[in-house]
């Protein structure tokens, strides 16, 4: 019988096999998420109006790019890990579980309410993750977990806090 070749893609990891994929599915579907939700504020960004026009969209700006800032450190997680990642926006799709909003007009109170939950189910999944990773023993991603979901959180407390003087 011969032997299956060793992938191109093989990373050398510590982590058990299970775990590693694990963790590999924990992080792309926080990866998944976080391009949806960077997309969706972009949008919003984007299409917000009315008399804070200004505020919102320099704030959904800045928000953005704090999410798209860590998508590559998740990806690159996942590879040290010794697993594989996502490889297209329909990767990204069957992935996500925040939804999208196609919207011909939001308000901009609606805007930042959803981008408010959006976040906070965000915050969910990097808790999950983080009992994944630490099971698999998997301490520089538990770490980067930590900061990843201080930062949702603090998306989602400014956004919160702005929507209630919408």
């Amino acid at each position: 019988m011969a032997k299956k070749p060793k992938s191109a893609l093989a990373t050398p990891t510590d982590l058990q096999s299970n775990s590693a994929m694990s963790v590999a599915d924990a992080l792309n579907g926080i990866l998944a998420d976080s391009f949806a939700l960077y997309f969706k504020t972009k949008n919003f960004h984007w299409h917000v109006s009315g008399p804070h026009f200004r505020d919102y969209h320099l704030l959904m700006d800045d928000q953005a790019a704090q999410i798209l800032a860590t998508t590559d450190v998740i990806a690159e997680r996942v590879r040290k890990t010794g697993n594989t990642t996502l490889r297209s926006v329909g990767d990204i799709a069957r992935r996500q579980s925040i939804k999208d909003n196609d919207a011909d007009f939001v308000s901009a109170q609606d805007m930042l309410k959803e981008l408010r939950d959006d976040n906070l189910a965000l915050v969910a999944k990097l808790r999950e993750a983080k009992e994944i990773v630490d099971a698999a023993k998997d301490n520089a991603t538990s770490g980067i977990l930590d900061e990843w979901t201080d930062q949702a959180e603090e998306r989602a407390w400014f956004l919160f806090e702005t929507a209630r003087n919408a």
